[in-house]
């Protein structure tokens, strides 16, 4: 890393003091990936990521492998990092994956739901409806399992699908509303193809309370296709939201939606958030070192504005270098 160190710290007035990084590097980060990461380094990155201060980190998905078989390992890598101090969600679309992730112990789980009718046929191969209805059960015994498993909603194509268009608010609200009846506790807003602005932001979270879902269980997750996923999470958070996704690295994307590029850098978010003088527990340092080297291990610069300028001088960065060299 060079001498440019971290941004000045100037806050802004209207904003939360703290933001909770949701980190889906591990698990939407390398699930798009053509050549299979192997399970040791995945393992590696996720304890790389629980080393920068993360709290939350999304370590895999319990799907069929035929649908995403860089994910195939799951069984594997679980517990490889199950020990670690922190949250460790998992991704399960239907009860198989509930068993398989409970099995192992996970206490943080979540279900995949679109907002558009499209989606839900290309990735679920069922009507929204239908994808609901499959949802339901799982929801209801990961909270009935024990203490209660915490259970988050993703809703994908909350302002644009590829196939439809842009998406009217009252669809999306109508889909977050069932998954939160159903006992969802938390809910995650993906701008999957990334063609969100921060008005239509501003409206879909405005729309979401007048319908009595809370910011407090809202989380945003932004892709950056067009640039916009910084400005759209600034948005979020003058609403009051405090959840952020981001992908270490900036990796990722969408295996269903080919227009879906890479998801927000979780530097570029925690650059902009220290220089907010928003709290969020991570060391940058390390987080750069940590997207740097896993850039070595895929064989090519990560796409982070951020690791890019802080590591210039070695665009791999030395460390993923000479990691890369031991493999």
């Amino acid at each position: 890393m060079t001498g440019r160190g971290l941004p000045m710290a100037v806050p802004a007035a209207g904003l939360p003091t703290r933001v909770r990084i949701h980190e889906v590097g591990a698990r939407d980060g390398l699930q798009n990936e053509k050549v299979t990461v192997p399970t040791q380094v995945k393992a590696e990155f996720v304890r790389r990521l629980a080393g920068t201060g993360l709290t939350t980190i999304e370590a895999t998905s319990f799907v069929h492998p035929k649908w995403v078989p860089q994910l195939a390992d799951a069984e594997q890598l679980f517990p490889l990092v199950s020990g670690l101090p922190v949250e460790l969600p998992v991704l399960v679309p239907n009860e198989r994956g509930l068993d398989r992730a409970l099995a192992l112990g996970a206490r943080r789980v979540a279900v995949f739901a679109s907002a558009t009718e499209s989606f839900a046929k290309a990735n679920l191969n069922r009507t929204v409806d239908e994808a609901l209805a499959m949802f339901e059960p799982v929801v209801e015994r990961a909270k009935a399992d024990g203490d209660g498993v915490h259970v988050r909603g993703y809703l994908s194509m909350c302002f644009g699908d590829p196939w439809e268009g842009a998406v009217p608010v009252p669809q999306v609200v109508r889909v977050c509303r069932a998954l939160l009846d159903m006992g969802c506790d938390e809910l995650s807003l993906g701008d999957t193809i990334g063609v969100a602005t921060p008005g239509h932001v501003l409206q879909l979270l405005a729309a979401l309370n007048e319908e009595h879902v809370p910011t407090s269980v809202l989380g945003v997750h932004f892709h950056d296709t067009y640039g916009q996923a910084l400005a759209n999470t600034l948005a979020a958070l003058q609403h009051g939201v405090t959840t952020v996704d981001a992908s270490a690295g900036g990796l990722g994307g969408c295996p269903f939606a080919k227009s879906a590029t890479g998801n927000l850098a979780t530097e570029d978010l925690v650059w902009m958030l220290q220089g907010l003088g928003i709290d969020t527990g991570v060391d940058l340092g390390r987080l750069v070192a940590t997207s740097a080297w896993m850039a070595g291990q895929l064989g090519r610069p990560s796409p982070s504005r951020t690791v890019r300028a802080l590591s210039h001088e070695d665009p791999e960065g030395q460390e993923g270098r000479e990691a890369h060299k031991e493999q």
